[in-house]
């Protein structure tokens, strides 16, 4: 598999429908109908404050993340996901790594998100890169599946 380039997504932009149906289409086949933002992605795209970054493999679409900075204090990583295929690859951190710089850039002073506990890498993966458990919030995604809220504070030597 190519290695793969973190790239903005950005509106009008000439590929925007072909990356936007990859996208898609990992998404169900990631995330439970219930938690896919399938349904929502457009309108989730048109908030002014959020933005999303996709993996770029030789003209495929391996993975993205998608964040948004609701005030000038916390940002969130409100999705993150890779093909199955072309995990541990390095990809989710590179997505991880390029959200967290733009959330910095914003000047905001904490980044948070939601992760399943059972998703063990994914929760290894928030946790190389400094995020923390907050708290266990039940039945966040469903009555039968709880989540960790984890967060990252920046303070002002990062």
């Amino acid at each position: 598999m190519e290695k793969g380039v973190v790239v903005e997504l950005i509106r009008g932009s000439t590929n925007w429908a072909k990356v936007v149906e990859e996208i898609m289409k990992l998404e169900k086949k990631t995330f439970p109908k219930h938690e896919s933002l399938s349904q929502t992605f457009d309108g989730e795209l048109r908030k002014r404050n959020a933005g999303l970054l996709y993996v770029d493999a030789g003209g495929e679409t391996v993975g993205y993340v998608m964040y948004s900075w609701p005030s000038s204090l916390s940002a969130s990583i409100t999705k993150l996901a890779v093909k199955e295929s072309c995990r541990r690859q390095g990809h989710g951190e590179a997505l991880l790594r390029a959200a967290i710089e733009k959330c910095r850039s914003r000047k905001v002073q904490r980044v948070s998100l939601h992760v399943d506990p059972t998703r063990i890498a994914a929760v290894n993966l928030y946790k190389k890169f400094g995020f923390q458990v907050d708290s266990l919030v039940k039945s966040y995604y469903s009555t039968d599946r709880d989540a960790y809220r984890m967060y990252l504070d920046f303070d002002d030597s990062n």
